[in-house]
């Protein structure tokens, strides 16, 4: 294989050889942050092989950026295309793998931010409080806490299992645990 391009890996992606596409998306980790905008618009795409090797392709990223001893200032590059990405999401499905991919990253304010704003959008709701369930710090922490009044009552339940995963003691009584909560009657 050539050496990786930006350019080399979308045509690969986006090629009909099913070998080349599995190779780009594998030597993806090498492109970094610039690649990030282009490869979440094929993820929106029609096909679905590109779009399951543009996902991939992303999480590789994400996880060179993020591997343990990597370089910060590319990890933080991803984190800021992966934001970009958000704000400008080709569709939900995309925005969803986002959250995800944040939740790996965990870098920064801006990133807690931009996912509690998410919170109050109903389809990425539940994937941006696990997102912030899996952000350590405080600021993660915080977003949680407030959302706790500020997302819609058939929403709180679940915004309180986040809060007792992250150690926060949460009023049993006005948040009962869903696991305490009994489905149907029982005889005593």
């Amino acid at each position: 294989m050539d050496e990786l391009t930006l350019e080399l890996l979308l045509k690969q992606i986006t090629g009909d050889d099913p070998h080349q596409r599995t190779e780009a998306w594998q030597s993806a980790g090498a492109i970094g942050a610039p690649a990030m905008m282009p490869l979440s618009k094929l993820a929106a795409g029609a096909d679905l092989e590109v779009r399951r090797a543009a996902v991939r392709a992303m999480w590789k990223i994400v996880r060179t950026a993020g591997a343990p001893h990597g370089d910060v200032e590319a990890k933080q590059a991803v984190n800021q295309a992966l934001l970009a990405v958000l704000k400008d999401s080709p569709s939900d499905t995309v925005s969803r793998d986002v959250l995800w991919m944040l939740s790996e990253l965990a870098c920064g304010e801006c990133a807690v931010d931009a996912v509690a704003e998410l919170l109050k959008v109903e389809p990425l709701r539940e994937d941006a409080r696990c997102c912030l369930e899996r952000i350590p710090g405080e600021e993660s922490l915080a977003a949680l806490q407030s959302a706790l009044t500020s997302v819609p009552a058939e929403f709180q339940l679940a915004v309180a299992q986040s809060l007792r995963a992250r150690g926060v003691d949460v009023d049993e009584a006005k948040y009962p645990c869903q696991k305490l909560v009994p489905a149907r009657e029982t005889e005593a």
